[in-house]
């Protein structure tokens, strides 16, 4: 009976002895190593991607932000799963698609809607937009609604408009798109692409200066 009792006692604290040593190690060690090691050699974006402009967090560059005036670069259009009324800047509270498919009559209704109003937006003095020079980005939102990209083809075509808006030579704003145009990644993964946010607060600095 006390030998059964020692062996069950004995069983008892291994068993307390091996949780205790792999809390430790999964709960706290390895958590703390990957932090530490996150934190000293991918600091960046091991805090979010953040992007500051005169000395405040502005956004990530990461998640795409809406609610930009016509004096900026327009991101894709935010269709999601809800909304958020508390931080306007993320208009979206879910992430995800619309999940219509291609020959939805509400798609396609909200497709020729978002080409009109970038025709409309985008065609000023001199520089006329046509319907065919609208690229899908422009009017699809992304699989997760919260694309930070847009196609150098859409921010191209938004050169004229934001030009006018600020008093800005076609070449000055051009130039900043260049300069944002980001290629595939590795030199094959992805498309070409465009950050939003990193191009309107380029724009902001120029116009500061100006």
């Amino acid at each position: 009976m006390n030998n059964s009792l020692s062996n069950t006692g004995r069983l008892l604290w291994a068993g307390l002895r091996a949780l205790l040593v792999l809390t430790l190690v999964t709960g706290v060690v390895y958590p703390l190593a990957v932090t530490g090691v996150a934190q000293a050699l991918f600091h960046d974006k091991a805090n979010g991607s953040e992007i500051s402009y005169d000395g405040k967090v502005v956004g990530s560059s990461l998640i795409g932000q809406q609610g930009y005036s016509l004096d900026y670069f327009q991101p894709r259009p935010a269709g999601g799963l809800g909304t958020n009324s508390v931080n306007t800047r993320y208009r979206l509270i879910l992430s995800g698609a619309t999940n219509l498919s291609a020959d939805s009559e509400k798609l396609i209704a909200s497709v020729e809607e978002a080409k009109a109003k970038v025709v409309k937006d985008n065609s000023v003095r001199g520089y006329t937009v046509e319907p065919s020079q609208v690229p899908a980005d422009a009017v699809t939102s992304s699989g997760s609604g919260l694309d930070p990209d847009i196609s150098p083809a859409y921010a191209d075509l938004q050169i004229h408009r934001v030009a006018e808006k600020n008093g800005l030579t076609v070449a000055q704003v051009r130039k900043l798109v260049d300069e944002h145009t980001e290629g595939r990644t590795l030199g094959f993964i992805g498309e070409p692409r465009v950050n939003v946010l990193e191009l309107n607060i380029a724009l902001k600095e120029l116009l500061a200066k100006s």
